[in-house]
C-alpha cells in the first residue's frame, strides 16, 4: 500500500467540440488573426462558428479569386500565412486560380474548402466538386477531411507544409458532417508527414566549391529570385554582395530584395529588363543563381543563355536545379542559409586569391551609360504612363507597398518605382494573373495597416476585380488604386503592334479614349464609396497622387487617361536569345515570334 500523499493532478479529458469548432480553434493556436473568404452551404457551420470569434478577424470578399489574391497579399507583403475560405463547388472552383497564381509564386497560401456530406461524395451532389482533385497539380498538398477528429492534423500539417522548404499552397477540403459532428479537440496534434523533409542546410563542400568559383571568375552576377524575398535574406544578400563586389540582378519576383539605390545593382533581368541586367548575366563567366529558376521570362531561348558562364545555383527545391540549365554547383538548401555560408567561405578564399573585377566595372559601367532606363513622352497629348508610375514612386517612397496586375503596366511599375526593401513589390510573376493587383493590395493593407498600400493596374486588370473595393470600403481598407487607362489591353496590344503588323484583334475596351467611357471609372469608384479622380493634363497628376497619399478614411482610385502607344522597352521577343534585347521599336522589324 503507498504511502505517498502527495496530491495526483486530476486528468483532464479533452474539450469536445465540433469539426467547425476545431478548425476555428487550430486557426487560433497557429496564431491566424486575419482570414478572407466568401460563406456558402457547405462552409455555414464553419462560418456560425467564426462569428463568434475574437481572435480572427474575417473579410468579407465579394469574389472568391478576390479572398484568394488578398491572402496572396497579405503573405506576400508580410512573410506569413495567408488564409481563404470558400464553400464548395462553385466557391472553391473560384479559388484554383488565386491558388495556382500562388504555387507558381511561391506563396504561402492556406486554402479551407467546404465539401457535401461524405455521404453524398460520388453522387453528383448539389455544389459537388472535387477541388482536392482540381487543385492537386497546382498545391504543395491537398487534403481531404471527412470525420472531425482529423481536423486539428490537417489544419496543422497544412500550415507546416506551406510555410516550410519553399512556401506554396496547401488546401484543406472538409465534409459538411465532419463539420457538423462532434470528436476531442487534441492540441498539437500528432502531424505525420513520412517523406516530407525539406533540406534547410546545404552541404559545406558544395559551399566552399561556389566560393572558389566566385574568387577564381572574372565576370560573375548574382542572380537574385524570389526565393530571397521568401527567405527573409535580403540583409545577409546585402552582405555577401558588399563583399565580394559583383553586381546583382533581381527578377521580377525579386524586386527589392537588393537595393535600388546600391551601386551594385544593375536592374531587373529578362524579357523587359534593363539592358545592362540582361548582357551582364549573357556576358558572365560565372552566374551564383539565389532562390531562382531560370524562367523563361529571364533566360530567353535557353539554348542562348549566357553561353560561356558556369552556374552555381542554390535552390531549397531540388526539382529546380537542372531543370533549366545545369549546375555546375548544385546547393540545395535554404537561401538565409546558404548565403551566409556562402559568405563566410568566400571570406577564407579571398584571403589567398583576391578577385579582380575592374575590367568587369568597366565595362558595366559603359553599359549603364549607353542604356539607361528611359521612356519618351508620348506624342498624342496623352498622359505618359511611365512618368505617371514614377511620380507615384517619388510622392509614396519606399516605404510604401505596391501591388500591381498584369500587363504593361507591371512592367512599368517594376523598372520605374524604386524598391530599396523586400515585400514592397507585389504581383503575380509566373501565372501572370490579370485581376490579381486589387484583391492583393487589400490583403497587403489588411497585413500593414500602417503602410500606404497602391495597387497599380490596367483598364482591363482592373475590371476584372474591382469589386473588391466595395469590400475595401465597408471594412475600412484604404488603399490606393490607380488605372493606367489607355482604353486597351495594352501588353496584347503592344505585340500585336510588333508581331501582328499592326492588326489590334479584340484589345481595345472603350473604357477612357474618345467619347465612349464604358465603364466611367469615376462614377464607378464612386459607387463604390471611393474618393475617386480622372486625370489627363500632366499638370494634375503630382495633385491627384497627393490628394490619394493624403485621403485614409476610404480607399481613393485615380484613373489616369494614357497614351494607348507607350511600350515597355527594352525587349527580348519571345523565343530568342538574350543578346537580341532591344532598347527602343526602331530595331522591332528583325523580329519574328516564335
Amino acid at each position: 500500500m503507498s504511502t505517498d500523499s502527495t496530491p495526483r493532478p486530476k486528468s483532464s479529458a479533452p474539450e469536445v467540440l465540433t469539426g467547425s469548432g476545431a478548425i476555428l480553434r487550430s486557426l487560433e493556436h497557429l496564431g491566424i488573426t486575419d482570414v478572407f473568404g466568401l460563406p456558402g452551404g457547405a462552409i455555414m457551420p464553419f462560418y456560425d462558428e467564426l462569428m463568434a470569434s475574437t481572435a480572427i478577424r474575417h473579410i468579407l470578399v465579394r469574389h472568391e479569386q478576390g479572398a484568394g489574391h488578398a491572402a496572396e497579399g497579405y503573405a506576400s507583403s508580410t512573410g506569413k500565412i495567408g488564409v481563404a475560405i470558400a464553400t464548395s463547388g462553385p466557391g472553391a472552383t473560384n479559388l484554383v486560380t488565386a491558388i495556382a497564381d500562388a504555387y507558381m509564386d511561391s506563396v504561402p497560401l492556406l486554402a479551407i474548402t467546404g465539401q457535401v456530406f461524405s455521404t453524398s461524395m460520388g453522387t453528383d451532389a448539389f455544389q459537388e466538386i472535387d477541388i482536392v482533385g482540381i487543385t492537386m497539380p497546382i498545391t504543395k498538398h491537398s487534403f481531404l477531411v471527412t470525420k472531425p477528429e482529423d481536423v486539428p492534423a490537417a489544419i496543422a500539417a497544412a500550415y507546416q507544409i506551406a510555410t516550410t522548404g519553399r512556401p506554396g499552397p496547401v488546401l484543406v477540403d472538409v465534409t459538411k458532417d465532419a463539420q457538423q459532428n462532434t470528436a476531442p479537440f487534441i492540441w498539437p496534434p500528432k502531424v505525420d508527414l513520412p517523406g516530407y523533409r525539406p533540406v534547410v542546410k546545404a552541404h559545406g563542400k558544395q559551399v566552399v566549391a561556389a566560393a572558389q568559383l566566385l574568387v577564381e571568375a572574372e565576370r560573375p552576377v548574382f542572380y537574385v529570385g524570389g526565393g530571397v524575398i521568401r527567405a527573409g535574406a535580403s540583409a545577409e544578400l546585402l552582405e555577401l554582395a558588399e563583399r565580394v563586389g559583383a553586381p546583382v540582378v533581381t527578377t521580377l519576383m525579386a524586386r527589392g530584395a537588393f537595393p535600388d539605390s546600391n551601386s551594385l545593382h544593375l536592374g531587373m533581368p529578362g524579357m523587359h529588363g534593363s539592358v545592362p541586367a540582361v548582357l551582364a548575366l549573357q556576358e558572365s563567366d560565372l552566374i551564383i543563381s539565389l532562390g531562382a529558376r531560370f524562367d523563361d521570362r529571364v533566360t530567353g531561348k535557353p539554348s542562348e543563355f549566357a553561353p560561356l558562364a558556369k552556374i552555381v545555383h542554390v535552390d531549397i527545391d531540388p526539382a529546380e536545379i537542372g531543370k533549366i540549365r545545369a549546375a555546375d554547383v548544385p546547393i540545395v538548401g535554404d537561401a538565409k542559409d546558404v548565403i551566409v555560408d556562402l559568405n563566410a567561405a568566400f571570406k577564407d578564399a579571398a584571403k589567398e586569391t583576391k578577385p579582380d573585377f575592374s575590367a568587369w566595372w568597366k565595362r558595366l559601367s559603359a553599359l549603364k551609360e549607353q542604356f539607361p532606363l528611359g521612356y519618351t513622352m508620348p506624342d498624342d497629348g496623352l498622359l505618359s504612363p511611365q512618368a505617371i508610375i514614377e511620380r507615384i514612386g517619388q510622392l509614396t517612397g519606399p516605404e510604401g507597398i505596391y501591388a500591381a496586375g498584369v500587363g504593361q503596366h507591371q512592367m512599368w511599375a517594376a523598372q520605374f518605382i524604386k524598391y530599396e526593401r523586400p515585400n514592397a513589390w507585389l504581383n503575380s510573376g509566373g501565372a501572370g494573373t490579370m485581376g490579381y493587383g486589387v484583391p492583393a493590395a487589400m490583403g497587403a493593407k489588411v497585413a500593414n495597416p500602417d503602410r500606404v498600400v497602391w495597387a497599380i493596374d490596367g483598364d482591363g486588370c482592373f475590371q476584372m476585380t474591382n469589386q473588391e473595393l466595395a469590400t475595401c470600403t465597408i471594412n475600412n481598407i484604404p488603399i490606393k488604386v490607380a488605372v493606367i487607362n489607355n482604353s486597351s489591353l495594352g501588353m496584347v496590344r503592344q505585340w500585336q503592334t510588333l508581331f501582328y503588323e499592326g492588326r489590334h484583334s479584340f484589345t481595345d475596351l472603350n473604357t477612357g479614349h474618345g467619347t465612349a467611357m464604358v465603364p466611367d471609372f469615376v462614377k464607378l469608384g464612386e459607387a463604390y464609396g471611393c474618393l475617386a479622380i480622372r486625370v489627363t493634363k500632366p499638370e494634375e497628376v503630382d495633385a491627384a497622387i497627393k490628394l490619394a497619399l493624403e485621403t485614409n478614411d476610404r480607399p481613393v482610385l485615380i484613373d489616369f487617361i494614357v497614351s494607348r502607344d507607350a511600350m515597355v522597352w527594352p525587349m527580348v521577343p519571345q523565343g530568342v536569345g538574350n543578346s537580341q534585347v532591344q532598347y527602343a521599336r526602331d530595331h522591332a522589324p528583325e523580329w519574328e515570334e516564335e
